[in-house]
């Protein structure tokens, strides 16, 4: 049964049972959240009720105890913990974040120049370079020394991340195998604190202050995962629909011209981007299911949640709702077009309950402004740089749109494509 606790696994209980399902894995309550409706009850009406966040043996060893933002509980720590990531690490404010995002898209752009005319592993060259965005922006650091042995150790982090143990559910049972499995968790945080040690020792040779902010787990491996899995269903969506790829190519052509690449500046020129994005984050969220605990006992459209409660808000599912998402299984960037969609109105922000791919009220993603940014650009540089076709004579019917879940819901198969040069000037 805990096969099913998945994005689509759960849509498909809440079209036979409800969009409000309660199950019950040995001691744990679980509740699944599957319409807007109800998430709004869960993520407005109740937030402070439900801002706690749940978490497994493994993220309680991993996270040391729950020390990172993603899931300590609400609480001073927490609200401090966000501060200083609105304020200071994602702040428009720190110009290492952002410039590591201008650079390192660009070097993406020319890293499938090199290749044009050959079928391009473009998701996993997304995935690599968004890697070394993340890792210059966590670390202040332009010295990419290291950057191998970080993306083993998240890697590592990510699988032991969504794992689940016996004792999660019977706690009377959590002796249960636990001897290799506290072994693989040892292993994959004492790579960490060696490479954290290492980090620190390099910032104080450099006479920076290691106390500092740069980053927390949180920005180390949630970036690569959703911002580069985001990216890369945006450019396969897009192939998959040539028609929408060709009108933002136009767009792009007309805003931006063929002499020159697209810089930072001119993204708030180009709405259909915006749209192409926000149709993305719509269809393939970065978090497939939120997850909540209730903090207290509650009550959520007339049924009972206890204290401690695990409650599941199914973004991936809100987000394609019957009721609220014309067609919301195709992907159709222009229902976000202002002046010609009937989506127009919807923002990222997290208080339109059918729209959730970054959450909403407090535990609302803080890094939105940026991942969106991010996402953004790399997308602007891969549909402006190049023109992009199927290999082998694929057809777009014929692409895989398969995913996997985890704490992200990333492509089955990683997105192969053939890149040819579009402009007139080197990249």
């Amino acid at each position: 049964m805990v096969d099913q606790l998945t994005h689509r696994g759960l849509a498909a209980l809440a079209k036979q049972f409800g969009g409000l399902l309660h199950l019950r894995f040995g001691w744990l309550h679980v509740f699944a959240v599957s319409t807007p409706e109800y998430a709004r009850a869960v993520l407005h009406e109740q937030d402070g009720a439900f801002s706690n966040r749940p978490a497994t043996i493994a993220v309680v060893y991993l996270t040391y105890g729950r020390s990172d933002m993603a899931f300590a509980h609400n609480g001073a720590y927490w609200r401090q913990m966000r501060k200083l990531c609105v304020t200071k690490i994602f702040s428009r404010h720190r110009a290492e974040t952002w410039l590591a995002v201008r650079e390192g898209y660009g070097a993406l752009a020319r890293e499938v120049g090199r290749r044009s005319g050959e079928a391009v592993n473009l998701g996993e060259l997304i995935f690599n370079l968004t890697v070394s965005v993340i890792f210059r922006a966590a670390f202040s650091t332009r010295d990419e020394d290291g950057l191998i042995e970080f993306v083993a150790i998240l890697q590592e982090f990510s699988r032991l991340l969504g794992l689940f143990h016996i004792g999660d559910f019977f706690p009377w049972l959590a002796w249960v195998g636990r001897r290799g499995f506290n072994r693989r968790l040892s292993t994959a945080r004492g790579a960490l604190d060696r490479f954290i040690d290492k980090i620190v020792d390099e910032h104080m040779r450099r006479g920076k202050n290691p106390a500092d902010p740069d980053a927390d787990l949180d920005m180390l491996f949630g970036g690569p995962e959703t911002v580069g899995s985001t990216t890369e269903w945006a450019m396969a969506e897009m192939m998959r629909s040539p028609g929408e790829l060709e009108r933002l190519q136009q767009e792009l052509a007309d805003v931006v011209g063929l002499d020159r690449a697209v810089e930072e500046s001119d993204l708030n020129k180009l709405p259909f981007l915006r749209c192409v994005v926000k149709e993305a984050l719509r269809m393939h969220p970065p978090i497939p299911v939120l997850l909540h605990e209730a903090a207290k006992d509650c009550v959520v459209g007339g049924y009972s949640v206890p204290r401690g409660s695990r409650v599941l808000v199914n973004a991936w599912a809100i987000n394609r709702d019957g009721g609220a998402w014309k067609d919301g299984d195709t992907f159709r960037p222009a229902r976000f077009m202002p002046g010609e969609g009937e989506a127009a109105g919807l923002d990222l922000k997290g208080s339109c309950y059918e729209f959730l791919p970054f959450g909403s009220g407090r535990r609302s993603c803080p890094a939105q402004g940026l991942g969106q940014h991010a996402v953004e650009f790399a997308v602007a540089q891969l549909a402006h740089g190049f023109n992009w076709k199927l290999p082998d004579g694929m057809k777009p019917t014929e692409l895989d749109m398969g995913d996997i879940f985890g704490l992200t819901a990333s492509r089955s198969t990683r997105l192969y494509a053939v890149p040819t040069p579009r402009l007139t000037c080197p990249m």
